[in-house]
């Protein structure tokens, strides 16, 4: 499909998504296919040796992850050695369609890095500010929260309760002051823009 100009509606099967293809802007993934979530043309990025699939309606912006950009993402799963996460904000904006991404151990701190413990640093639902790195896989954005300004913003307790930053390495539930780790962002109050990233972390977790 490379070179080919395509005209395409919502819900129209594009290609394979594989080690070559991935879902971009305008595109999810189903059942090991990429497939239109816009009426528009269909576009190939090349990046990384990544061909990444978007579909582009007239007039409307595109925007994707890029190495160096901070985000706003939500944890999904973890594990000992990562956590699986959805990006969800690129600096202020927010995005149509989540991308996939992964914060890998070593990557979460800048010291002591074999000492560091996911279960410690962030839970499954926690909104977190990270940086892009340059992609290594096909599918999947890797993330680092190895800098004082990068990790845990939001996060609720094992009761489901709002908890409030106590230090950088731990959170307390606003409910039954119950203290959990994580890596906590150091946001600083007078820098608009991390209040600005912080209010959209807080409408995607509406």
């Amino acid at each position: 499909m490379a070179g080919e100009l395509l005209i395409c509606v919502p819900g129209q099967r594009l290609c394979l998504c594989d080690k070559v293809y991935t879902s971009g802007q305008g595109t999810y993934e189903r059942q090991g296919y990429i497939y239109s979530q816009l009426a528009g043309y269909v576009d190939i990025v090349e990046k990384d040796g990544v061909k990444i699939v978007e579909v582009h309606t007239s007039g409307e912006q595109t925007v994707v992850p890029a190495q160096g950009d901070i985000v706003t993402a939500q944890v999904n799963i973890i594990t000992q050695q990562y956590c699986k996460c959805y990006i969800k904000c690129i600096g202020d904006a927010v995005l149509r369609r989540p991308y996939r991404a992964v914060l890998r151990r070593e990557d979460i701190r800048a010291t002591e890095k074999d000492k560091v413990e996911v279960y410690k640093s962030f839970r499954p639902g926690d909104i977190i500010l990270a940086r892009v790195l340059p992609i290594t896989e096909a599918h999947t954005y890797q993330l680092s929260t190895a800098e004082n300004e990068l990790g845990v913003v939001i996060a609720h307790s094992e009761y489901g309760h709002p908890m409030v930053p106590v230090s950088w390495t731990q959170m307390q539930c606003s409910k039954t002051y119950v203290k959990e780790f994580r890596k906590v962002a150091k946001v600083v109050p007078e820098n608009i823009n991390q209040q600005r990233l912080i209010k959209r972390a807080e409408l995607v977790t509406e």
